[in-house]
């Protein structure tokens, strides 16, 4: 698929300007397929929507992410408004139903357009949603959470990204004095040490305040007409997103569908970061039933 075959357009919703990309498939008949992050722009899926040039592809940047203006870009969007912002989307390409691949924060968001417009989506993988408020250590977790975004205010993007990735990558549950420990010198990461004064970061400044306390409505997701799939990565076990996935399919009442490589499995070098794509793609047409 060559850039020319790559449709780009804009949105305008309220409050945002969205911008979001068309890559047709080779079949009309085929589902369309949504691939979705957040805060993560569609420029982290270019590898994956290689793998499925049978079908039409939509990527888009969430709003307040790369391409995708807010209006007031110190307010933290709210997994409602991204999960209309997708709705608004898939009405204006007149596809639905789609399937939906949606990882991290975009799987959150996925859990709220799918309580609110389960006919928009046929399928549904959410790929380790964080979701804090379905754990065990939930006050534990979310002050933890909160300490990340203190420092990022307090000291700027290389120490809250710091603070962000010594979080994420923890293993089991948070103990009430987790959030009380320093966070990491950002060099340790390779990080800047230095802080830029800018504090609309869409994963420090947006994402983590406008989404980590959400809780899904679990009873329209279960009335829900989509078929719900929960995902987590292999190597991932134990960490925030994994136990969310986990607790997250548990009370769908099933077991989450374990996917190759870890939080970023799907990743092809975008933003610097290699998953497994050929096997996650291969795993992800199973579990759509294109296998």
């Amino acid at each position: 698929m060559t850039l020319s075959e790559i449709t780009t357009r804009t949105l305008e919703v309220p409050g945002a300007t969205l911008a979001y990309d068309l890559r047709p498939g080779r079949s009309s008949e085929a589902t369309a397929l949504f691939l979705t992050a957040s805060p993560m722009a569609a420029a982290g899926f270019v590898t994956m929507a290689s793998h499925f040039t049978d079908r039409t592809v939509v990527t888009y940047d969430p709003r307040g992410s790369e391409r995708s203006q807010l209006a007031e870009p110190t307010i933290p969007p709210t997994p409602e408004e991204h999960a209309d912002d997708v709705h608004r989307i898939i009405e204006e390409m007149g596809g639905a139903p789609v399937d939906v691949f949606a990882s991290s924060g975009g799987a959150v968001n996925a859990l709220a357009l799918v309580a609110r417009n389960p006919e928009d989506v046929r399928t549904l993988v959410a790929h380790e949603p964080p979701l804090p408020t379905l754990l065990p250590d939930r006050e534990a977790t979310l002050a933890v959470v909160r300490a990340v975004n203190e420092t990022y205010r307090r000291s700027g993007w290389g120490a809250g990204m710091a603070h962000f990735i010594a979080v994420v990558s923890h293993r089991g549950e948070f103990g009430p004095e987790f959030a009380q420990q320093p966070a990491p010198d950002p060099a340790m990461f390779g990080l800047p040490t230095e802080d830029d004064g800018s504090r609309t970061d869409p994963l420090l400044g947006l994402a983590l305040v406008g989404s980590i306390g959400y809780e899904p409505d679990f009873e329209a997701l279960r009335k829900a007409s989509t078929r719900i799939v929960m995902a987590a990565g292999l190597e991932s076990e134990g960490e925030l997103a994994h136990r969310s996935a986990t607790a997250a399919a548990r009370r769908l009442g099933a077991d989450p569908v374990i996917f190759p490589s870890n939080h970023g499995g799907f990743l092809g070098g975008e933003y610097g970061q290699m998953g497994e794509p050929d096997a996650f793609a291969s795993k992800l047409r199973d579990v759509l039933g294109d296998g």
